[in-house]
């Protein structure tokens, strides 16, 4: 789901070509971006090729990506890939650091095609966010908050994003540290003195306002809601209906994170449901639905 939103098609394969760049720290499921230079059926004609290129006083180094099967292409040997790396680094100008490159080049090879570019290197930065203050057992993992906050807002230039259910703050805290412009909010006070005091330990900068959604006024491009639930909340199913109908007044589109089916409620408040995943957690299975 998270594919489609970023890229409007999915694939079955391990690997994705797409003209639009994300950068794959943003995704749990990403772990390298090419951005491809040349594009030839022959290793040897990218050792031709990289020889024009251009890295002024910049130090580099090549990495082969093919350490592990890519689709139907069998994974390239450790010492083949070794020297795929030493050879095409020799046909370039320059100065080559393995240890700390200003740039890192890629190699791959897919379908008998070979594929050489800037390459860039996910890193797990949810994984960080594991270690928060303040947090309950029922929160988002941080892997799925990051996720849902991706499909809330792929393209995060010129949007505004809000969640007016924050809690503890793990979907507000994965949404700013990629950038994405979101406040929070929550009607309990201790949740939300837990989710600044969140925000501040990971050196982020966001807005979390007590209050519930009805008392919102402006409107956002996409509102991000995990429904409160009654296994640990009051939250009545009227409460869960104002919610997204508030929600429906104040967003363009809405994420609603939910433990139970609630399509005929989602229609209800005006919704057409978009797209749809299951995400799981120990023995909780949450449905994640965009709402349009």
């Amino acid at each position: 789901m998270e594919m489609r939103s970023f890229f409007s098609f999915d694939s079955p394969s391990n690997y994705i070509i797409s003209n639009i760049k994300i950068d794959p720290s943003r995704s749990p499921f990403i772990q390298d971006r090419l951005e491809v230079l040349y594009e030839e059926n022959s290793i040897d004609n990218i050792k031709k090729l990289v020889k024009d290129l251009e890295v002024n006083e910049a130090t580099f180094k090549v990495v082969c990506l093919n350490n592990m099967e890519i689709d139907e292409t069998k994974k390239i040997p450790q010492s083949e890939r070794r020297l795929l790396e030493r050879e095409i680094g020799l046909c370039i100008e320059g100065e080559p650091d393995l240890n700390h490159p200003e740039i890192i080049f890629g190699v791959i090879l897919i379908d008998g095609k070979w594929y050489f570019g800037k390459h860039m290197k996910s890193v797990s930065i949810w994984l960080k966010h594991l270690h928060k203050p303040h947090s309950y057992s029922t929160a988002l993992s941080t892997r799925v908050a990051r996720t849902v906050a991706n499909i809330a807002v792929p393209q995060p230039q010129n949007i505004r994003a809000i969640d007016p259910c924050c809690g503890i703050g793990t979907v507000v805290i994965e949404a700013l540290s990629m950038g994405i412009n979101i406040e929070g909010r929550d009607i309990n006070y201790n949740v939300c003195q837990g989710s600044r005091k969140n925000i501040t330990y990971f050196g982020l900068t966001g807005n979390i306002i007590l209050g519930p959604i009805s008392e919102v006024k402006e409107h956002y491009d996409v509102a991000i809601i995990d429904l409160p639930y009654n296994l640990f909340t009051h939250t009545s199913t009227e409460d869960q209906f104002n919610i997204l109908k508030h929600a429906r007044r104040i967003a363009d589109k809405v994420v609603v994170v939910t433990i139970e089916t609630i399509d005929d409620m989602i229609e209800d408040a005006g919704f057409v449901i978009a797209d749809r995943c299951i995400a799981k957690k120990q023995s909780f299975l949450r449905q994640i639905l965009l709402c349009e």
